[in-house]
């Protein structure tokens, strides 16, 4: 399994390259089912934490706002359509070590409409509750996310009323 805090091979301590010397916005959705669990992806295929489990999202293009990721995102990582996305919080995720991704992550909450099919970059997907966390390598502080997303008392996102 991957290690964020242990920079890629190659990479040495020359700081961030150039693309990455600003940070990275990028978009999460957290997804529940009725018992409250969250959709997780396995990610597969990727420079990044390939293996781990990651809520949906990606980066924010330039020129395309944060909502129109979310849904773009969710819709090319899983075929769901979002439905209603409403922002939740941000989260700054410092780089872990010299030369690496320094992201802004932009949570939002959505109901889905359409049926779960991962694209190639995900081998698999899971619904976890609060008691699946520590079982699973979630990478990308996606389980920090979570842990305060159900400590704020969330019960499962309704579009109706």
């Amino acid at each position: 399994m991957n290690d964020l805090s242990v920079p890629p091979k190659g990479t040495g301590d020359a700081g961030p390259s150039p693309n990455l010397a600003r940070p990275v916005p990028v978009v999460r959705l957290i997804i529940q089912n009725s018992q409250g669990k969250v959709l997780f992806l396995r990610r597969a295929e990727t420079a990044y934490a390939d293996g781990g489990w990651c809520l949906p999202g990606g980066k924010v293009d330039y020129g395309e706002t944060v909502e129109a990721a979310a849904k773009k995102e969710l819709l090319e990582e899983t075929s769901l359509i979002c439905q209603k996305p409403r922002f939740l919080f941000h989260q700054d995720s410092l780089p872990p070590y010299p030369g690496s991704m320094h992201c802004i992550n932009f949570y939002y909450e959505c109901t889905v409409t359409g049926e779960l099919n991962v694209n190639p970059e995900s081998s698999d997907w899971i619904w976890m509750g609060p008691e699946e966390l520590e079982a699973h390598e979630v990478v990308f502080r996606n389980d920090e996310a979570v842990t305060r997303f159900w400590g704020e008392s969330h019960l499962p996102y309704s579009d109706e009323g």
